[in-house]
């Protein structure tokens, strides 16, 4: 019989490519998104998944969920995600990625469920001191979105020491491209992320691609980012679930590409995949923005097998643009 995996915020970007990767894989799944930010269209149309419209924090609709399915392992992707706005707004970011996650571990307790993959991220561990990242780097979040998703890490880990609870932590540099299919995509609002705003721009729904910074001490003068193709990433998760399916002990893994691009070669390789000129506008840094970003995935790669399938730019550039024009056009 088929392993029934549920996965929370499987409506939104990288939730939902790990929704269609486990079905590949043979999993049943069950999707629990409030829809803040997801689509419901996504999950019941395109990848006809079950979809339960509900929040992590109510407690009464979990232990219903637990209660009426047999849930072998659970994906967490129910968080929100914005920088700036948890520095503006912290406590939005302490209710939903801190409590909530509480209410669905003491959920998933309560049923005795034992499996969980945690979406993670690189902002855990703050200004780096050294490059590439590595799991054993110092975690010293600078925004309040890191904070929660670090906090989440150490309730994880007391969960397994008091209750058994074993989890995999995949901290997770910059999700981009779409799935090659291009059924789906990247479809943030607001949008925030370089990728797709420069292919907005190169469709001529944003007037100007900004760079913010052209004096760092990197090769062309600008930031440096590490990339990783969202199907990757949701294979990685899938193995995450079958590490943790087969007895494997809580663990914390980088999902990076382990190369890093600027922003000047991000907008130039779109230029290039598009075949579309827009203008460039050239900002002053932003603070806080370190000069560059790349993590190691070592540890993923030998401990989980997970293998990276579209690790160029180009691909993932190409990808994202298939989804654009079908989205927008």
């Amino acid at each position: 019989m088929p392993q029934t995996v549920l996965v929370t915020g499987g409506a939104g970007y990288i939730g939902s490519h790990a929704v269609k990767g486990l079905q590949a894989s043979g999993y049943n799944v069950i999707v629990l998104d409030n829809l803040v930010y997801g689509h419901r269209e996504i999950i019941e149309e395109v990848l006809q998944a079950k979809l339960i419209k509900g929040d992590i924090s109510d407690r009464a609709l979990l232990d219903n969920l637990f209660a009426s399915h047999q849930i072998d392992a659970v994906m967490h992707f129910a968080a929100y995600i914005f920088v700036g706005e948890s520095v503006e707004n912290p406590a939005k970011y302490y209710r939903n990625n801190v409590v909530g996650t509480l209410t669905l571990l003491e959920a998933m307790v309560a049923a005795g469920i034992k499996n969980l993959v945690f979406s993670s991220t690189c902002a855990t561990y703050g200004p780096p001191q050294q490059i590439p990242l590595t799991e054993d780097h110092p975690q010293f979040p600078i925004s309040p979105y890191g904070m929660t998703k670090l906090m989440v890490e150490k309730m994880l880990a007391d969960f397994d020491s008091a209750y058994g609870l074993k989890s995999v932590c995949f901290r997770y540099f910059n999700a981009a491209g779409a799935d090659p299919s291009g059924k789906q995509g990247e479809d943030h609002n607001p949008e925030t992320h370089l990728i797709p705003l420069v292919l907005l721009a190169a469709l001529g729904k944003r007037s100007a691609i900004s760079i913010f910074g052209t004096d760092y001490p990197t090769p062309d003068g600008t930031c440096i980012r590490d990339y990783i193709h969202v199907s990757d990433l949701a294979q990685a998760h899938i193995l995450g679930v079958q590490y943790l399916l087969e007895q494997g002990e809580s663990a914390a893994f980088n999902l990076g590409n382990g190369n890093g691009f600027s922003v000047k070669e991000v907008i130039e390789t779109a230029k290039q995949v598009t075949g579309r000129d827009f203008k460039v506008e050239l900002r002053d840094r932003r603070p806080g923005d370190p000069a560059v970003l790349v993590g190691s995935s070592e540890k993923a790669q030998k401990v989980l097998g997970w293998q990276p399938q579209y690790s160029s730019l180009e691909t993932m550039i190409d990808h994202a643009w298939q989804w654009h024009q079908q989205r927008h056009c």
